[in-house]
């Protein structure tokens, strides 16, 4: 028999001793020649660029409607001051509270002039990122169709979304939490000493993202005390937690190299002492909303109706969780988006509930008689579509909405930015001389207001104790003598310190009254009322003052 010559080839799984032979063809069929290009390869490809580009829609949108809220100007003021930006350095210091991890990957794009939105689309990408980064885990977890759909669920969960729109520390912090918990994936089941080096690595560039991600050491602690199956090696633990103080180390090197180390202390006290800023039902009213209600439900649904299922997989989700919620609820300080780290954790139990949701296979219709009858698989398959469906396209708008929305006269620190600071900071910019000097009812507009305008500010409601103020704020023990020897030439009021201090407010307003203030610039947001008509409401009220 002769042999097929090079253009031709056997069909595969054409059988041999098939009737008419093997059959010749002029040409390999696609598959033989394009083996990467089966549907297994691109169909997960293809949905997660779909994935990818739907997360980085909704994080884009109107990113740029509103200025920098006070945490944004803070980390850009410091990217600035430690990029030698002229017009920043006099006033953010470049040491404060948190490590420079973010700060000095953001510090290239702040060289001069204004800072502009270019670190709030850096942060979007950021997130974008991590959204593609839950697919691996996910798939180690518990296959490809758990990991797209937690991607998805992240891609368009409005906690997530908010924050990583923002100049803020949490989204890189996120993104670094979520390759730690992966190289922990990867050493429970590969049982490798250098994954488990990578865990303790990628936990040390984690925390100098923010440091408060600490807690997540806790959540490693709890998974492995709580999985005698998994192997803890005491000599590798040994040698991981050096590997983690090693990376962390930067942090605090760089702060006494630069001789900032005495503000680091200081911060830290500060920390320590500070008072309460919201009650305890704080994360209940605020994060199971913003996470998704639904996702919530499915996500302990799934606990429970897949429990014979249940084993290390979400003993360490579930402490990836656990330690975060009750560090942060405990702890008196409490931020919108300080949990954003559970997100992930959550996406992945929500995903795999509704992947393994519970359909019938058997069904008595009503009315007829007769033994029950089989439901066709397809029935089972659209049933858990519907419920990805609906799950996915709330979060979807309620994170359209957030997105969407054309300003407010609230604000809740943490979930954007504030309507009418960039605004009236860059006319004080433009109709005041330089060297004037704003007094603000508190700290947050006069970091607002400080950044955008680059005039010397102060907060009428710092706190003359140490122990209860930011390190970086200088209080104004005498305003009445700032204000009567010319020291203060403008007063900002805001109606967002107003709400959260209105002893302070009125105190500004006696002020303004004292010292012939009158008004020379207003920022207002329209307000939808009951009727339905826009009323304008003033949000920043610019007063300039004589003695």
């Amino acid at each position: 028999m002769s042999r097929p010559d090079a253009a031709t080839a056997i069909v595969p799984g054409q059988r041999r001793d098939h009737p008419d032979g093997p059959v010749r063809r002029r040409f390999p069929p696609p598959a033989a020649w394009l083996p990467a290009l089966t549907r297994r390869r691109w169909a997960p490809a293809a949905g997660l660029t779909a994935i990818g580009g739907l997360a980085l829609l909704v994080r884009a949108w109107r990113i740029d409607l509103f200025g920098f809220n006070s945490d944004e100007v803070v980390y850009a003021g410091q990217a600035a001051s430690l990029a030698g930006n002229p017009g920043y350095t006099d006033l953010f210091p470049v040491f404060r509270a948190h490590p420079m991890l973010f700060q000095a990957l953001l510090s290239p794009l702040l060289r001069a002039g204004e800072v502009g939105m270019g670190g709030r689309w850096v942060v979007a990408v950021i997130g974008v990122l991590t959204v593609l980064a839950v697919y691996p885990l996910g798939a180690r977890l518990y296959g490809r169709r758990v990991g797209l759909l937690a991607a998805l669920l992240l891609a368009v969960m409005p906690y997530h979304v908010i924050v990583t729109r923002q100049i803020l520390l949490d989204g890189p912090m996120v993104l670094l939490s979520t390759l730690t918990l992966y190289c922990m994936v990867r050493y429970v089941q590969r049982q490798r000493l250098a994954w488990y080096l990578a865990t303790a690595g990628m936990l040390g560039l984690t925390m100098l993202a923010k440091e408060t991600s600490v807690v997540l050491a806790g959540s490693v602690y709890a998974f492995l005390a709580l999985t005698p199956r998994v192997r803890r090696p005491v000599r590798a633990t040994l040698l991981a937690l050096p590997a983690l103080a090693v990376v962390f180390a930067a942090h605090p090197v760089s702060q006494a190299l630069a001789g900032g180390s005495n503000s680091g202390r200081n911060y830290l006290v500060w920390q320590l002492f500070r008072r309460p800023n919201h009650p305890m039902s704080f994360y209940l009213e605020n994060v199971p909303t913003a996470m998704g209600v639904l996702l919530l439900v499915a996500a302990a649904g799934g606990l429970w109706w897949a429990r014979r299922r249940n084993g290390w997989r979400e003993t360490l989700l579930l402490s990836w969780i656990a330690v975060p919620v009750v560090f942060f609820q405990l702890w008196p300080v409490k931020g919108f988006q300080y949990l954003l780290p559970v997100a992930v954790p959550v996406v992945l139990l929500g995903a795999r509930a509704l992947v393994l949701l519970p359909v019938p296979t058997r069904l008595r219709w009503p009315g007829r008689g007769g033994p029950a009858r089989p439901v066709p698989a397809r029935a089972g398959r659209l049933v858990r579509l519907a419920a990805v469906g609906l799950v996915a396209s709330t979060l979807a708008a309620s994170s359209w909405d957030a997105v969407s929305h054309q300003g407010s006269s609230t604000f809740l620190a943490g979930s954007g930015g504030v309507p009418g600071g960039r605004e009236a900071g860059r006319w004080i910019t433009e109709h005041t001389p330089e060297g004037s000097v704003i007094l603000t009812l508190g700290p947050s507009m006069s970091n607002i207001v400080r950044f955008y305008s680059q005039r010397q500010s102060y907060g009428l409601s710092v706190s003359p104790n140490p122990l209860h103020r930011n390190p970086s704020y200088v209080p104004l023990n005498n305003p009445d003598g700032w204000l009567r020897n010319n020291n203060l030439h403008y007063v900002v009021w805001d109606s967002f310190s107003a709400r959260r201090s209105p002893f302070f407010a009125d105190r500004l307003m006696t002020l303004v009254r004292r010292y012939h203030g009158r008004v020379v610039h207003t920022e207002y947001v329209g307000t939808t009322g009951a009727s339905g008509r826009v009323t304008p409401v003033p949000v920043v009220v610019v007063y300039e003052v004589r003695p």
